[in-house]
Parts: C-alpha cells; sequence; structure tokens
C-alpha cells in the first residue's frame, strides 16, 4: 500500500541511492532525488527519464520531501546532514543508510530541527543484489507512532525481511557480522597484489570453497571503499573484533613457523568444538558442492589442484572462539559476504578430511608458509591501517588492489551474485 501525498527524499544518488530510489518510484511513490551540486546536470541527464524528481541540492530535497534518507557515505554523514538537516520539512521522518548508526545519530540529534522524526534504516546488502528478500534494519528512535509507521510502511516498498533494532544493537551485530568478513577478503586480494599473480592462476584456488574465497574478494574489490572503510574505522565495537582477529592470525603463524604442532591443532579444534559442537556432521549454511562449483573462475584444471592451508578460514574459527561468541546468533542480521564467509569456515570444520589436510598443510608444506607469512603480512598492515583510523591510507591500499585484480572484477561480481541468489531463494523456499 502506497501513502498517499507522502513523497520520499533521498540525498545522495550513488548505487545504493539509485536502488532504493528506483524501488520507491516502482512502487508508485513520488521520489526527491539529489546528488552534490555539481553533479546535478549529470544526474537530470542520465536519470530524468525514469520519472524521478531530479533536484539540485539537499536543501530542495529536504524542504519538500516527508521521508528523507541520506544515502551518503559514512565517512560525510555529519557534514551532510549539517548542511541540509536545517532545512528539513516540519513533521518530516529522516533516516539514513550508512552501515555505522552511530555517528549516523550524533549527526541527526546534533543538526536536525527538533520537530521531526527520526526512523532510521540500513540495507544490509549491496546495490547488486535485489532487496526482495534481504534484511532491513529499521531503527526507530525519535519518532511518535504515527510516523513510525509511516517509515515502517514506506519502507515495505523495498519488499525485504525486516529486523527492528536499537542503533547500539545494529553496530555490535554489523561489527560482529562484517568487520572480519570484509578484513578477510580484503587481505586475501592485497596478498595476492602483493604477490603479483592472479588467484584464477594459481592450483591452490582452483576449489570449491576457494572459489568462494577469490569471487567474494572480487565482489568487494568491485565496489567503493568507502562502504568497507566506514565500517571497519567509524564502528567503536569494530575494532576489538578487528585487533582479535589479527592477534589470532599471529599466534596461529607463530605456532606454523616455530613447529608448535601440538599447539596449533589444539588451539583449531578448541576452536571447532566451541563454534560447531562437537558433532559437526550437519550444516546449517547448506552450502554444497554443486553450489561451490559454479563460482570457479579458474583457467588452472582442477586435477592440477594443490591443498591450501585456508589459515584465513582457520582464524576466523579461532576469533569467533576467543571473543566468545556464535556466528549463527548473528544471522537474522546477515550480509552476503557473511553469509558466504560463514559457509565456507563452517564447510570447512564440518569435513572432517578437508579439516585435517588444512592442518597438515598449514604446519608441514613450507610453500604454504611462505604464501600465507603474505596473508599475514597483509591482515597484519590493513589492521595497522584501521587502527590509526586513516581513510586515506585504506582508499589507497584498496584501489591500489582493486587495479590489480581489475581483470576479473566484473566477473567475480556476477558470479558471487549468482550464488548468493541461490542461497536466498533456498532460504525463501524453506521458509514458505
Amino acid at each position: 500500500m502506497v501513502l498517499e501525498n507522502f513523497e520520499i527524499g533521498i540525498i545522495g544518488a550513488g548505487d545504493m541511492g539509485m536502488l532504493y530510489a528506483q524501488r520507491f518510484r516502482q512502487a508508485g511513490y513520488v521520489v526527491n532525488l539529489c546528488d552534490t551540486p555539481d553533479k546535478y546536470n549529470d544526474l537530470l541527464a542520465r536519470h530524468g527519464a525514469l520519472g524521478l524528481n531530479i533536484l539540485r541540492d539537499g536543501y530542495a530535497v529536504s524542504r519538500r520531501s516527508d521521508f528523507i534518507i541520506y544515502s551518503v557515505p559514512a565517512v560525510i554523514i555529519g557534514k551532510a546532514v549539517q548542511e541540509y538537516g536545517r532545512a528539513t520539512k516540519v513533521g518530516a521522518i529522516v533516516a539514513g543508510q550508512t552501515s555505522v548508526k552511530t555517528p549516523e545519530i550524533e549527526a541527526f540529534e546534533k543538526h536536525l530541527p527538533t520537530d521531526v522524526h527520526i526512523v532510521t534504516c540500513h540495507s544490509m546488502h549491496g546495490p547488486n543484489i535485489d532487496t526482495k528478500g534481504q534484511p532491513l534494519a529499521i531503527i526507530r528512535h525519535r519518532s511518535d507512532d504515527e510516523h513510525y509507521q509511516m517509515a515502517v510502511d514506506a519502507l515495505a516498498a523495498l519488499e525485504s525481511r525486516v529486523i527492528y533494532l536499537t542503533y547500539e544493537e545494529h553496530d555490535r551485530i554489523t561489527a560482529d557480522t562484517q568487520a572480519v568478513t570484509h578484513l578477510s577478503f580484503i587481505s586475501l586480494g592485497t596478498a595476492w597484489s602483493l604477490q603479483g599473480y592472479h588467484p584464477w592462476l594459481n592450483p591452490q584456488f582452483i576449489s570449491g570453497i576457494n572459489n568462494v574465497k577469490v569471487a567474494m574478494a572480487l565482489r568487494i574489490y568491485a565496489s567503493k571503499w568507502h562502504v568497507y572503510a566506514g565500517l571497519a574505522i567509524m564502528n567503536p565495537l569494530a575494532k576489538k573484533q578487528l585487533k582479535c582477529y589479527v592477534e589470532s592470525m599471529t599466534t596461529l603463524y607463530k605456532c606454523m613457523v616455530a613447529g608448535k604442532n601440538s599447539e596449533f591443532r589444539d588451539l583449531v579444534y578448541r576452536a571447532a568444538d566451541y563454534v560447531f559442537g562437537h558433532d559437526r556432521s550437519r550444516k546449517k549454511i547448506m552450502l554444497d558442492d554443486e553450489t561451490l562449483d559454479q563460482l570457479s573462475l579458474s583457467q588452472v584444471p582442477m586435477e592440477k589442484s594443490t591443498p591450501n592451508s585456508h589459515l584465513s578460514l582457520l582464524c576466523a574459527a579461532v576469533c569467533w572462539y576467543k571473543m566468545g561468541m556464535s556466528p549463527y546468533d548473528n544471522l537474522i542480521c546477515q550480509t552476503p559476504p557473511f553469509r558466504m564467509w560463514l559457509g565456507i569456515v563452517e564447510y570447512l570444520f564440518c569435513n572432517a578430511h578437508m579439516l585435517e589436510e588444512s592442518i597438515v598443510t598449514a604446519l608441514e608444506d613450507r610453500y604454504t608458509h611462505a604464501e600465507d607469512l603474505v596473508f599475514y603480512t597483509a591482515v597484519s598492515g590493513w589492521g595497522q591501517c584501521i587502527e590509526l583510523g586513516s581513510f586515506e591510507g585504506y582508499r589507497e591500499r584498496f584501489e591500489a588492489t582493486a587495479e590489480f585484480l581489475r581483470p576479473k572484477l566484473t566477473e567475480g561480481k556476477d558470479l558471487s551474485t549468482m550464488i548468493l541468489k541461490k542461497l536466498t531463494d533456498k532460504d525463501n523456499s524453506l521458509d514458505s
């Protein structure tokens, strides 16, 4: 049901802003859209025929819209609300689409008039995935019942699976699900770049779960750097997770090179029992061989595949164990990368033969020691960059790796989108 005489305004015409604008317009809403003023003519030329009201700036959007959504990078949310918040229509509802809600809420409280309502949201997926069936967090911060329900009704146009949270709960869950997931995938990409080889040409990256690592890393590097930088650097809860992952990686790698085999095995199996239980014969993510094989980008024949330590996956389980958390508790707010990340960690730990092969390779294979040294270095480098809060350093590292991986970015993104859709369809069929 479309709310009558209810205009939706979107400030920021990036990928997610455009996704929202098109979905709301398709549902029958009047949509007022802007980007920065210097992009007005280009935005009008590219999207003016879509039935959207293309306006010059956030002042124009804020003055006439009943529901205003700031779809801007987390790093500039404060600046954007400071600039345009004063023009907010009396009685309007204001939301943001950033992945970190603490600085967003702080900006709203500081710069918005007291006579507007704050009901914010976060679609927990990227712009290349249909909103239908995907998790959507709705956060009531400052609103009466009537306007809160208006916001919920308007957001129903996205046809997403709604989760109701506080902004504190949102940031804790996104820290738990996204921080380490993104660190792992971007570190894999950086490690490949540092060694000067593309993973689709390496025999260690042509089997099922390795295909997922490659495809999901390419998916992230095909996106915009600020999406991941904002979450890692601006979410105060994320740094604790990231520090634990780096420390877990350090512990495991030192055991590998120091020949502390028993200590390595003991830590891995304690993590396995804690996260996945003593009986690991049943998987919850249901990532199967057929699904994994469809993700292959490899140009190396399968028979030439060589073992992989899967150190990034072993480290994930150890990190969860050390943090005392169960990743399954956060599946209600899963993002597509987290779903795939947990799926391949589970796949490894619930396959006794594969897990043993991974451990033996980590402890005994000298070539793997050299490969994992570079991965360890990449993880440590990203960890330091995030700890220092360097957005510029994050951007430079991210864009340099993305450029190296450019030959397969589009293909990797398309393949990962296909597999994520299959998993979503499978979940929907089980729920129905």
